[in-house]
């Protein structure tokens, strides 16, 4: 008989119920795995297709924008515009003759700070396609002639140095002399303070030029948009016969902030907006962009009918 030592040696012998671990572990198992980080999918929108409106948020599509002069067709928003953009919103299609389109600014004082006044005058050339911050000349409005100038903010925000100050003047006085009326958009910080003292002269000049202007009995439209502020706000854009503006513009001399440590007290909400403006009196009326050119048409066939 068969001891069990015998029985089990046997190559009938049964397996283990359980298969021991492996002598060593598996090496892809020794580490956790890394995992490579998921990327969020992002749609990819081409640049110059659609834009946001910094009021009501919504995506519009870029044609759709330019279709409506750049104003939100959802709440109603005025993005800014160039002035060449809004010279040919307003006037008769060809009509426009610019005039001293090569003017150009000198750094009379040398002026430098982080990086000089020549070095900015270039910048602002290359980025705008213009010598300065404004654009003159005469034009026709609905069925009338008139001299026409339109300020550019991208081109150091508007600001009145020489160049812009010698171009309205000559503006007017070219105006004055064919019996014309001037129209005059705005769009500025103010005067020019790499200019200095020749800045503020600006003031001056383009006021006095405007005052023999209305002695002639020649009308004066000013056009205000946002923001119109300081020297010029304090100079020609608050000389009109007319004074309009866009929709909710920022209207004023100074910010709120010199204004509240200057004055001492608590400001108005809405102060220096063209509806706050408007009920005092400042302004005669409001006007959407898209309806300016038609109204600049009646408002001149009212104030200067022989120049039918």
């Amino acid at each position: 008989m068969a001891t069990p030592s015998q029985q089990g040696s046997g190559s009938d012998s049964m397996e283990p119920s359980l298969t021991p671990p492996p002598e060593s572990p598996d090496p892809s198992f020794a580490k956790k795995p890394k995992l490579a980080p998921a990327s969020p999918r992002k749609r990819d929108i081409p640049q110059g297709v659609w834009d946001k409106c910094p009021k009501c948020e919504a995506m519009i599509f870029e044609q759709e924008l330019e279709d409506t002069l750049k104003v939100c067709p959802h709440c109603s928003h005025h993005f800014p515009i160039g002035a060449r953009e809004r010279i040919e919103s307003l006037v008769v299609s060809g009509s426009f003759e610019e005039m001293d389109a090569g003017m150009t600014s000198a750094d009379t004082l040398e002026f430098t700070g982080t990086s000089s006044y020549a070095s900015k005058l270039e910048k602002h050339r290359q980025k705008t396609k213009l010598n300065d911050a404004v654009i003159t000349g005469l034009c026709q409005v609905g069925e009338r002639r008139a001299g026409l100038a339109a300020m550019d903010f991208n081109f150091l925000g508007g600001s009145m140095g020489s160049v812009v100050g010698e171009k309205i003047t000559r503006l007017v006085e070219r105006s004055t002399e064919e019996q014309v009326p001037v129209i005059i958009v705005s769009s500025s910080g103010g005067a020019r303070m790499y200019e200095g003292m020749f800045s503020l002269m600006q003031m001056a000049k383009t006021s006095a030029a405007l005052a023999y202007h209305g002695r002639k009995g020649l009308a004066y439209i000013s056009v205000l948009t946002h923001p119109t502020t300081a020297g010029v706000m304090a100079s020609y854009a608050s000389l009109g016969d007319l004074i309009v503006s866009e929709p909710k513009a920022m209207i004023g001399f100074a910010g709120p902030r010199v204004i509240r440590d200057t004055t001492q007290s608590e400001l108005p909400e809405g102060f220096q907006t063209a509806e706050f403006l408007m009920e005092r009196g400042l302004i005669d009326a409001i006007i959407p962009r898209r309806q300016l050119s038609e109204r600049l048409s009646e408002y001149l066939g009212y104030l200067c009918p022989a120049t039918a």
